[in-house]
C-alpha cells in the first residue's frame, strides 16, 4: 500500500485523507467498531417482558404495578475518546526502505483516527520529542480529523525523546479514562513507571513502529552513524561481519527488551514495518482483541 515519504502541504493532507478513507471504508470497516466496548450501559426503557429476555432485568416495581412482567432495556454507551501520543522525535526520519518511520506512524494515526470519528468517538492528539509538541484537547468531526492529519505531519521543533514526561502530561491533562495509541519507535529506555500508571488509567495500547535495517544491519562498508536524536557521530564498519553481528543483536535486544516490558505489563502491542503493509496487524489485532472480548 503505497504512502507518501515527503508529508509537507495541503496537497498532501488531503492525498492522506484520501487514502486514509479508502483504507477506513475497504479494509477497516466494522473491526474498530467491534473491538472496543462502550464506556458503559445506560437506560433506554421499559418493556413487557417477552420469552428469551434476562430475568436479571425485570423491573420489580413495574411488574408489580401493572400484573405483567416488564423488564428494563439498557443501551451500550458507544461514545469512546480515543488519543494519539506519537513520537516525532529525529529517529523517526529514519527509514531504508520505501518509506521512513514517521509518514507510516502518520498514516496509521489517520486511519485510527478516521475509524473512530466515523464511529462517532472523540478524538485527541499529542506529538512529543524530549519535550510535548503540541496537545489537542480530543473532539469530534472531520473537521478536527483534518487538523490531527494536519498536524502529525508537522516537522517537531527538537530531536529528542522522552515518552515518561509525554505520558505524564498525557495522565494530568486527560483524567478521564480513555484508548491511548502510543505510537513510537521505543528507543527510550527507562520508561517502565510511565507506561503502568498509563496502562492503569487508559486503555493503552503501543504501536512500534521499526525499519528492516534496525533489525539486520547490512554490508555498505565504512559508515558514519549519526544518532538522531543526539548528533553524535560513530564510524561504524559494516564490512566486518563482526561488527554488523554486534551491532545487530544490539538493536535486536533493544527490541526484544521493549516486547518483554510491554508484555509483562499486559499492554497490547501492534508491531509495524517500514517495508510491510501495516494494515495485516492492525487487522490482526482488531480480530484479537475481538475474540478476547466474546470470550
Amino acid at each position: 500500500m503505497p504512502i507518501p515519504d515527503l508529508l509537507e502541504d495541503a496537497a498532501d493532507v488531503r492525498k492522506l485523507e484520501i487514502m486514509t478513507r479508502r483504507i477506513v471504508n475497504n479494509v477497516m470497516a466494522g473491526e474498530y467498531h467491534s473491538a472496543f466496548k462502550g464506556q458503559g450501559m445506560e437506560f433506554s426503557e421499559v418493556r413487557e417482558y417477552r420469552q428469551g429476555d434476562d430475568i436479571r432485568f425485570i423491573d420489580w416495581n413495574v411488574t408489580a404495578r401493572t400484573g405483567d412482567p416488564h423488564i428494563k432495556r439498557y443501551v451500550e454507551q458507544r461514545e469512546l475518546t480515543v488519543f494519539f501520543a506519537v513520537d516525532v522525535s529525529a529517529s523517526s526520519l529514519f527509514g531504508s526502505a520505501k518509506r521512513r518511520k514517521r509518514p507510516l506512524a502518520a498514516i496509521v494515526t489517520a486511519v485510527l483516527a478516521f475509524s473512530a470519528i466515523r464511529n462517532n468517538d472523540r478524538v485527541g492528539l499529542m506529538l512529543f520529542s524530549d519535550q510535548v509538541e503540541l496537545f489537542l484537547t480530543a473532539k469530534k468531526g472531520r473537521k478536527h480529523g483534518l487538523r490531527v492529519i494536519r498536524e502529525v505531519i508537522k516537522e517537531p521543533a527538537h530531536a529528542g525523546t522522552n515518552i515518561s514526561s509525554a505520558l505524564q502530561t498525557l495522565n494530568k491533562l486527560q483524567r478521564r479514562k480513555c484508548i491511548v495509541f502510543l505510537i513510537s519507535d521505543f528507543q527510550n529506555p527507562g520508561i517502565r513507571n510511565a507506561l503502568a500508571v498509563t496502562a492503569s488509567r487508559h486503555d493503552l495500547i503501543a504501536i512500534s513502529v521499526t525499519d528492516p535495517h534496525e533489525l539486520q544491519v547490512p554490508n555498505v562498508g565504512l559508515i558514519s552513524l549519526e544518532d538522531a536524536e543526539t548528533g553524535q557521530a560513530t564510524m561504524i564498519d559494516t564490512g566486518s561481519r563482526r561488527v554488523r553481528e554486534e551491532l545487530t543483536t544490539r538493536l535486536r535486544n533493544r527490541r526484544n527488551e521493549s516486547r518483554r516490558l510491554l508484555n509483562s505489563l499486559k499492554i497490547d502491542h501492534i508491531e509495524l514495518r517500514t517495508d510491510q503493509d501495516f494494515s495485516v496487524p492492525l487487522i490482526n489485532f482488531f480480530s484479537a482483541r475481538i475474540r478476547r472480548a466474546r470470550g
